[in-house]
């Protein structure tokens, strides 16, 4: 087999392949196989009628057109890899020669990975907010502790922000019940902000077994982006009643012995946050200021399907109605040129970060570890309620190890970036990055504090 490529431009190229009909013998093979089983000639089983016999009652043509299918993606794949181009998506064949007993020729035009110049990575230097932590946030994470030991208690007055209501909801649209929008006996926590828009505001000062109505706009279903009359009604109203933050409560809700102790833990625990916090803000920083001084040819058709998956999800939820879609997409205060104008900006910046962290990991030569993949695939896993094993399988079916594999290798590619930069805080202070991003930017690091391992997963994500 003999193949050339053409470069297009700098993200497609045409790969032409020229195949001897001697290297096709396997192919022949597996057709006639193939078509044996599919023909029944009198007085042969299935599957054993002759080469000939076969050719007689088909015709050539079937033959080879059934060659052909069967070859064309290994021999595609085979100049792929002896080409050495990285290409990206699916390619666009053309048969240009079939000459029965002599060559098969083809040419595939596919988008590549295209050739980009990365600039020197120690010239970057990004400047963040220092971390500070308030007597509030340690105030704010006593008082969360506090509510998962609260207990709930009955209250004989109107409904309160913060306060638990049991409640029962209907809703019209244009003085049509719509079912989907119903519901009873649904429990609540005011001000949480997790149902219909609106209806917290709606639901304070309302007493047990009083209604009220108000409108809000549909989101999901067969009315979404239409206003509807909302009825909710309260049937109980429940308070949470908490502990008194004291030793005793230490005791009760952690290891400690003292409150003190326990308020020095939940210091060390908001500072770990934060500079989790702090570290996806100098990632950020350090990727956008990579994307600006770097050129990176786009190929269409990667921007493309970006753009239609996101659509395809986008469009899903109301059953891949357009109008519908439109109509949620004006309820929202936007258009649909406005979302297409948003969704290719943000294609074209995913492809283009992409391809610019591909090319760094080439360049710094980034090795993923296994371990490193199980821990990515173990964290998704609890992430979508799953265990390790389902998410596996999940993945596996989808096609999707791959590309769990390119992320965690861009990660450890952003980290090293990072590494090499100069980070600052607005007070001047030097940040020390190498505590954050030294378990991405070195596995092999048996000493690496257990702190910087976290907050580099994290951030990497």
């Amino acid at each position: 087999m003999k193949s050339t490529v053409e470069q297009l431009s700098p993200t497609r190229v045409r790969i032409n392949v020229e195949v001897p009909f001697e290297e096709l013998k396997p192919d022949f093979d597996r057709a006639y196989k193939t078509l044996a089983g599919q023909v029944r000639i009198p007085g042969f089983r299935p599957g054993k009628a002759p080469a000939k016999l076969l050719e007689a009652r088909l015709g050539r043509g079937a033959v080879l057109e059934q060659v052909v299918n069967d070859a064309l993606p290994a021999k595609y794949s085979d100049a792929v890899t002896s080409s050495e181009v990285k290409v990206i998506g699916r390619p666009e064949i053309e048969i240009t020669k079939i000459e029965d007993g002599q060559e098969l020729a083809f040419t595939a035009e596919v988008d590549v990975r295209p050739e980009i110049t990365l600039p020197d990575f120690s010239g970057i230097a990004v400047t963040v907010d220092p971390i500070a932590i308030e007597d509030t946030d340690i105030e704010e994470q006593l008082q969360s502790l506090r509510q998962r030991f609260g207990t709930l208690t009955t209250a004989e007055r109107a409904v309160q922000d913060g306060d638990f209501v049991s409640i029962d909801l209907s809703a019209t649209v244009d003085g049509q019940d719509v079912p989907e929008a119903s519901t009873t006996g649904l429990s609540h926590e005011v001000g949480s902000g997790q149902l219909i828009e609106g209806l917290d505001e709606t639901l304070i000062g309302l007493n047990a077994e009083e209604s009220k109505e108000f409108t809000s706009t549909l989101v999901a279903g067969e009315h979404a982006g239409k206003e509807a009359v909302i009825t909710v009604k309260v049937n109980s109203v429940k308070e949470r009643e908490l502990p008194e933050a004291d030793d005793e409560f230490a005791q009760l809700a952690s290891e400690f012995d003292t409150i003190d102790e326990l308020k020095d833990d939940l210091r060390t625990r908001v500072e770990r946050v934060k500079k989790v916090e702090q570290a996806g803000v100098i990632r950020d920083k350090v990727l956008e200021a990579l994307l600006e001084r770097t050129e990176v040819p786009l190929p269409e058709g990667a921007v493309q399907a970006e753009i239609d998956a996101v659509l395809h999800d986008a469009v899903h939820g109301f059953d891949h109605d357009e109008a519908k879609f439109a109509e949620a997409l004006e309820a929202q205060g936007s258009t649909r040129e406005e979302f297409d104008k948003d969704t290719k900006e943000a294609a074209e910046k995913s492809v283009k970060t992409q391809l610019l962290l591909d090319a760094v990991a080439d360049a710094e030569d980034t090795q993923v570890g296994q371990d490193e993949l199980t821990e990515r695939i173990l964290f998704q896993s609890q992430r979508y309620g799953l265990s390790p094993e389902q998410f596996i399988q999940q993945i596996q079916q989808a096609g999707q190890l791959g590309a769990i594999f390119a992320d965690v290798r861009r990660g450890k590619a952003l980290a090293g970036v990072v590494g090499q930069t100069t980070v600052t805080d607005t007070a001047g202070n030097t940040v020390d990055t190498d505590e954050m991003f030294g378990g991405a930017a070195d596995s092999e690091d048996e000493g690496q504090d257990e702190q910087a391992a976290e907050t580099a997963a994290a951030a990497a994500e």
